[in-house]
Parts: structure tokens; sequence; C-alpha cells
């Protein structure tokens, strides 16, 4: 049986943003997957970087705090995980930015010839405000996409990423359902999807 860690960094329970990762957690365990939810708010968990969790270029042994290194064991658990967050000033929320610098940490997520997260898959939803011909005049989704699929999961080692964008979010009602719809329809197709040929390691 797969495991899959979900993860959601929203501050409130019944927002939008929660209801999608309720959704998400429900259709991964329906697929046959463990479902491991990290609510980062919930949790408590401080994105705050501090000396004991700062990379060391010398050293990729580095032994980080207890909490980061909790983290980090989550996600080496996991087969798949699915990231759940609200857009905020077109990129990730401080909570959830602060969990990729602290546990996608040196040594362990990045830094070594052979990537530990290598043939892991990884779903990014996001929640944004504007519509979505407002963030592609801007450019915003590709940012997004390039930043989240190829800046954070393939520097990784993480070859099946995808991003996966939900529009018009704050004027929540009548169309939430058609929201939650493209959210589920998205993560069905990442699930069902084949899984890529393991890129070789470099080294």
């Amino acid at each position: 049986m797969a495991a899959a860690l979900l993860v959601l960094a929203h501050p409130r329970t019944d927002s939008l943003t929660a209801r999608v990762a309720a959704r998400a957690r429900d259709r991964l365990a329906a697929a046959g997957h463990t479902v491991d939810v990290l609510d980062l708010h919930t949790e408590g968990f401080d994105p705050r970087m501090t000396p004991e969790d700062e990379p060391d270029w010398a050293d990729r042994e580095k032994r980080y705090s207890p909490e980061a290194r909790a983290h980090m064991a989550r996600v080496e658990a996991a087969d798949v995980l699915v990231v759940v967050f609200p857009v905020w000033w077109f990129g990730l929320p401080a909570l959830l930015k602060g969990w990729i610098d602290r546990v996608w940490n040196y040594g362990f997520a990045y830094g070594r010839s052979r990537p530990r997260l290598a043939g892991k898959r990884i779903q990014w939803i996001g929640l944004a405000g504007y519509s979505r011909e407002h963030f592609a005049e801007g450019g915003w989704d590709d940012l997004i996409d390039r930043q989240l699929r190829v800046g954070v999961s393939r520097f990784c080692g993480i070859e099946d990423a995808r991003v996966h964008l939900l529009y018009d979010t704050v004027a929540s009602g009548a169309h939430d359902q058609a929201l939650l719809t493209s959210a589920d329809d998205a993560l069905s197709a990442f699930l069902t999807a084949p899984a890529p040929a393991p890129a070789r390691a470099a080294g």
C-alpha cells in the first residue's frame, strides 16, 4: 500500500483550502493510500530559520533540529506528496515556505548525487484569488509552476511533479463546487497517470 503525505498550509479550518485538502485526503484514501495529514498551522510548525537548521555547505551530514528531522522522516516515508495552499503575494504562504526552507534541507532533500526524494511523486494545489486571465497576463502562473515543479521538486530529485492552480477563489459561493471539482480532477489525473521513467543519477 502506497503512503501519502498531505500537507495543508492555511490558518482557518473552514477555508476553501482546507476543504480542498479534506477532499484530497478522502480521494487518496479511496485510491488505496495510507494518508499522513500534516496541517502546518494545527501542528504549530515554526517556519523561522534558526542556526540549528541553517544549511552547512561544508557538512551535508549536519544533524538538524528534532522538529526538522521529524518532518524529514514524514517526507521520506511518503511515496506521494500532495501540498494544498493559498497563493499569497503570487507565491507560497510564509508558513509553507519556511517548511521547505527548514525541512527540504541540504543533505536531505538535495546535495547528494543520488537524491533521497527521487522516485517520489508530488502534486501542488494552489488557490489563487485572481482570475486565470490576470495570472496569465502577469506570467504569475508560469512563475509559480516553474518555482514549484522545477525549482523545488525537480531540484530535489522529484521528476513526477505537477502544479494545479485554482483561480477566483476569493469570490466564494456558487462556484465553489466547480473549484472543488477542478481540484478533484487534477488529483485524480495525477494519481492515475503512469510515473515517468526515473532520471539517471549524476556522479
